[in-house]
């Protein structure tokens, strides 16, 4: 092992036990991410909850199971559950987009001065 990756190798082990400075930019990812985390929990929750629905309903549909839980003809109550686990995963997404756009809209400023800063830098 040459000196040069010597060097490096000691730097690279360095850097993970030095304290990291915060900087603006760092401000700016976090910032970013607070916007976008209440979006994203609330669209990967629904869109869960709303294909395990679809999926029942498809269940009911598809197999003996509504017999089995006392539904004596399970097509009709198989394809109602269906249609409304299908209505909330097309519903997610639009609902997704208005969560977005009003946190955007809420951090706009915030985000537009400190990038700017950093641009300015």
């Amino acid at each position: 092992m040459n000196q040069n990756d010597k060097d490096f190798l000691v730097q690279k082990i360095r850097t993970q036990y030095t304290e990291k400075e915060h900087t603006q930019l760092d401000a700016l990812k976090d910032l970013d991410k607070k916007v976008k985390r209440p979006a994203n929990v609330f669209a990967y929750i629904f869109g869960s909850i709303g294909a395990i629905i679809m999926g029942s309903g498809m269940s009911l549909v598809m197999t003996e199971i509504g017999s089995m839980i006392g539904v004596e003809n399970g097509m009709i109550p198989g394809i109602i559950v269906g249609i409304i686990g299908l209505l909330m995963v097309i519903i997610n997404y639009p609902i997704y987009k208005g969560i977005l756009g009003s946190s955007r809209k809420k951090y706009a400023d915030e985000i537009i001065a400190l990038s700017d800063k950093i641009m300015q830098e």
